[in-house]
């Protein structure tokens, strides 16, 4: 047999020995499907003596005609956001939790592409790293560089998506994610029938996202032109979240966003503003500052303590993601 013949027998059984240990022949609760989905581990980094890094991911195959639909790549943002927990099992991924069953999700993103969902960085999710020194080194440009082995060795695993037409999509922190690893793909020898990419939601630009908050609640009728005056004088989103980063309230941050949290009180739901309010579970989807690069909830606990200090006795509820 010629090598070239012997290569392309190799991978062959590669691709057959992985997709039978990774596809999931029924999630718990899960009602009866005709398409197929795949879950497991990819290596991004195997320094001996140990297997450093390992990426989780989730893939489902579309719906119909899965052999002529584009692959989609999903990374969920945070940093630190499951791409499993909320993309695929929240927002469009094929199910969605009912108690203790899956029911079919009808807006499924799989009736028209296959959906590869990633777990990325590691740390996130089920995805992980064998050295704890990783996490305190970790940056974007590490993450770039670990989704695109990520990607280069899962098309070995499925040899057939490799010339399909591809999208790179993500959320929130996602947008840069989604750009930077486009542009290492671009830069790579990988060959890939890459399309485009989509990010929703994204943060970009620090100060820009960060402030076009203030404007949006403004513009929009939920705040004063005096509330709006305090964040454009004293105290606006980006400067709020600097400090909240760095735990080192200011008494003017605080002081402003207490006021701006009464005026808009607790119905405001801060993705889509003119949706039903919903008070039913007693819980506020109110959030002025909800970004998920907020700390967790020591800084919940750290805030509310210093907003009790205040005269208007007004606390804001973080909805941490």
């Amino acid at each position: 047999m010629k090598s070239g013949k012997w290569v392309g027998f190799v991978t062959l059984l590669l691709h057959v020995c992985f997709s039978r240990a990774d596809k999931i022949v029924a999630l718990p609760g899960q009602p009866k499907v005709s398409f197929q989905h795949f879950s497991g581990y990819v290596t991004v980094h195997d320094e001996k003596p140990h297997r450093q890094r390992a990426l989780f991911y989730y893939f489902v195959e579309a719906e119909t005609m899965p052999a002529s639909k584009p692959l989609v790549l999903w990374l969920n943002g945070g940093p630190g956001c499951s791409s499993v927990g909320a993309g695929a099992f929240i927002e469009h991924g094929p199910f969605k939790p009912n108690g203790k069953t899956l029911t079919k999700n009808a807006h499924s993103w799989n009736k028209e592409a296959n959906m590869l969902y990633l777990e990325s960085p590691a740390g996130v999710g089920f995805s992980y790293s064998a050295n704890n020194s990783f996490y305190t080194d970790l940056n974007d440009e590490v993450v770039a560089r670990d989704n695109f082995v990520f990607l280069e060795r899962w098309l070995l695993m499925f040899p057939q998506y490799k010339n399909r037409d591809f999208y790179i999509t993500g959320e929130s922190y996602a947008g840069h994610y989604v750009p930077q690893l486009t542009l290492h793909i671009i830069h790579s020898k990988l060959k890939l029938n890459l399309k485009g990419i989509a990010i929703g939601n994204p943060l970009l630009e620090f100060v820009t996202d960060m402030n076009s908050a203030d404007q949006y609640y403004w513009s929009h009728g939920l705040i004063s032109d005096s509330a709006y005056e305090l964040l454009l004088s004293f105290c606006n989103s980006s400067r709020l979240m600097r400090e909240a980063l760095t735990q080192s309230f200011s008494s003017d941050c605080l002081s402003v966003y207490s006021e701006v949290a009464e005026e808009l009180g607790k119905s405001v739901d801060k993705y889509d503003v003119i949706a039903d309010v919903c008070l039913s579970s007693g819980q506020s989807p109110m959030a002025i500052f909800s970004h998920p690069m907020f700390l967790g909830p020591q800084f919940s606990s750290s805030l509310h303590s210093q907003l009790d200090g205040f005269s208007q006795q007004v606390k804001l509820r973080l909805i941490l993601q």
